[in-house]
């Protein structure tokens, strides 16, 4: 949605205290995108790991049940957290 002063209010709404720093050399609207994309994933890596703890407790825990599926499931949402903090951090570090 647009906001009132003409740029784009993607997910204020969702994710709250979200708001990116603005990048030096940067368009304003592609450092929006690009900052509200980092939480967005961040977003993303908890569903994964949420749904990895989710998998986990109801999975069939016999010889033949496929264990390994929701420790993926959990890792890739860290590996997804880990990173996209890493760059926002690494951003704040650039543009503060």
């Amino acid at each position: 949605m647009l906001d009132r002063s003409g740029g784009w209010n993607l997910a204020a709404d969702i994710i709250p205290g979200a708001k990116p720093t603005e990048i030096p050399g940067m368009a304003g609207t592609v450092t929006e995108i690009f900052g509200y994309g980092l939480w967005i994933l961040i977003l993303a890596g908890v569903g994964g790991v949420g749904y990895g703890f989710f998998k986990l407790a109801v999975s069939d825990k016999g010889r033949n049940g496929g264990g390994s599926e929701p420790f993926k499931w959990m890792g890739g949402g860290l590996v997804a957290i880990v990173i996209s903090g890493s760059l926002i951090a690494m951003l704040n570090g650039v543009a503060g």
